[in-house]
């Protein structure tokens, strides 16, 4: 990979997680504390035990990321998917410290460790490998965390997007900022 594709890459898989991490916390913020830990069935997963799961899964990965196996011998995967006497106050910082960690170890790389091999599992990876199986893991968590979120609060969902039957409007709003920036540039050209 070359040096300025490998640095775009970094930035832009800095900007998605960051983006997943803002849509997931759209949607967990506009629950209550009763929403929040509700599981929707015996089978599901409450938004809180989701929190929790990606906390513990961003310790594990993340932590000496480039020098330890992401499955740290420490973690306890299946205690991630209980609620064990924690309040949303905690489980928010576990999700915080998970997100720093996450952070805190793509800040560092660069270029030549892209192709450097990691082990997840004591399976060898590429770090663009690594990297690409916690945004595709984190994606399908936040994409649950909105799901829930948005059944849970029904009619009271407030849209993290383009709110239904809105897109042309959308669309034309858009076409009218490009073309305010085109005649801006032609102006300041002239």
């Amino acid at each position: 990979m070359t040096d300025s594709l490998a640095e775009h890459y970094l930035e832009n898989v800095v900007a998605e997680f960051r983006g997943l991490k803002r849509l997931a916390e759209r949607a967990i913020e506009q629950l209550n504390d009763e929403e929040f830990f509700r599981a929707i069935d015996p089978e599901s997963n409450s938004v809180a035990l989701i929190m929790k799961h990606l906390a513990g899964n961003m310790r594990s990965r993340w932590t000496d990321f480039l020098t330890t196996d992401g499955e740290k011998p420490d973690r306890r995967r299946d205690s991630e998917f209980l609620i064990e006497g924690e309040d949303r106050r905690a489980i928010t910082e576990k999700w915080e410290a998970g997100w720093r960690t996450l952070f805190d170890a793509l800040a560092p790389l660069k270029a030549e460790d892209m192709t450097r091999k990691v082990l997840i599992r004591r399976e060898p990876h590429t770090v663009v490998e690594a990297v690409n199986r916690q945004l595709t893991h984190y994606g399908e968590h936040t994409g649950q965390i909105i799901f829930l979120a948005k059944h849970l609060k029904s009619s009271e969902w407030k849209t993290l997007s383009i709110p239904r039957r809105q897109s042309e409007a959308f669309n034309k709003k858009q076409d009218e900022k490009r073309q305010s920036y085109h005649e801006r540039i032609g102006e300041e050209a002239s």
